[in-house]
């Protein structure tokens, strides 16, 4: 029979939902020696693996799952993430702040603490072209939006073409490796950029995802564009950022990921001109969307069926 163990800082809440479904033959426990199924925070699950002997499935309740990546620690189970429920949160975040861009909203608010009536035109999104670094479900659901507004959509990928909703893509140079060689990579990722008015990076953390919006790249992006990265903050080169944002080589850039969090008080980005910071605010993972994740899991495990949003180990995502 198969025993759940609930790693996290809301147990009784997501204890309370996964009751209520009344799920076949699960057991709730709290001891760590005697589970085969977690639920939980990848960071918690890390501190706790050494002593989870008889665990055989892992659902994360994140999409991020790095701190679980490390090749020392033990990959002896399946372990899936948290997909297909961040893509409508991150699509209204995104959003949110290209229409913020669009139509002056900081400029007006600014005009107004001023007492200035200034009626200056606001922009639009028709037309506009959408890049996105990373074409994940996410990446898929923005993807979407994007059409909503009539824009154009770029992605670069390491090889799938699955979301119909992008015009056009580019790729590495070598198919079978994720942005694993910058040499490689830098004219498909210029070329790919040089088009585009809004950058929007949904990459996951690997060590082939480091830096990947260097120097190179914010300088082949247009000087009206704007880069939105709720990926991961290893992807943005920042001191390349913080000169590209300085000498007005891009418009601006919205960060809700930073490669250091919380960001230290020292930080150039704090006072960096035309840069948005939101604290990793971006997608929330909220108990009734992870809960429903983790039923679906449940019944393709006591099914012996393959588990969906699994994570390859090598890849690290």
């Amino acid at each position: 029979m198969p025993k759940l163990l609930i790693l996290s800082s809301e147990i009784e809440e997501y204890r309370n939902r996964i009751q209520q479904a009344n799920l076949a033959n699960l057991e709730f426990t709290d001891q760590l020696d005697d589970c085969d199924i977690v639920l939980g925070e990848p960071r918690v699950i890390r501190e706790k693996l050494p002593q989870l002997p008889y665990v055989k499935w892992i659902q994360s309740m994140y999409a991020g799952v790095e701190a679980l990546m490390d090749p020392s620690f033990r990959h002896d189970y399946i372990l899936t993430n948290a997909r297909g429920v961040f893509g409508e949160l991150m699509s209204e975040y995104v959003f949110g702040y290209l229409l913020a861009h669009e139509k002056k909203i900081f400029k007006r608010q600014q005009a107004q603490q001023d007492k200035k009536y200034d009626r200056f035109e606001s922009g639009w999104l028709r037309g506009k072209t959408l890049g996105l670094l990373g074409v994940g479900s996410i990446g898929a659901h923005l993807a979407g939006m994007a059409k909503h507004f009539g824009m154009n959509v770029h992605g670069f990928t390491r090889g799938s073409e699955t979301s119909t909703h992008v015009d056009r893509y580019f790729h590495p140079l070598e198919s079978d490796s994720l942005l694993s060689n910058q040499q490689e990579l830098a004219p498909a990722l210029q070329s790919f950029a040089s088009e585009l008015d809004y950058l929007v990076v949904v990459l996951p953390r690997t060590e082939g995802t480091n830096q990947i919006v260097d120097a190179d790249l914010l300088n082949a992006l247009p000087s009206h564009a704007v880069l939105v990265n709720v990926g991961r903050g290893n992807a943005v080169d920042e001191p390349a950022l913080v000169d590209a944002l300085t000498q007005g080589k891009i418009a601006s850039a919205v960060l809700d990921v930073t490669a250091q969090e919380p960001l230290p008080e020292d930080h150039p980005f704090w006072t960096t001109p035309n840069l948005l910071l939101t604290f990793h605010t971006s997608a929330i993972s909220y108990p009734e969307d992870i809960t429903r994740l983790f039923i679906e899991n449940y019944h393709l495990y006591v099914e012996g069926k393959p588990l969906k949003y699994l994570v390859d180990f090598e890849r690290g995502y």
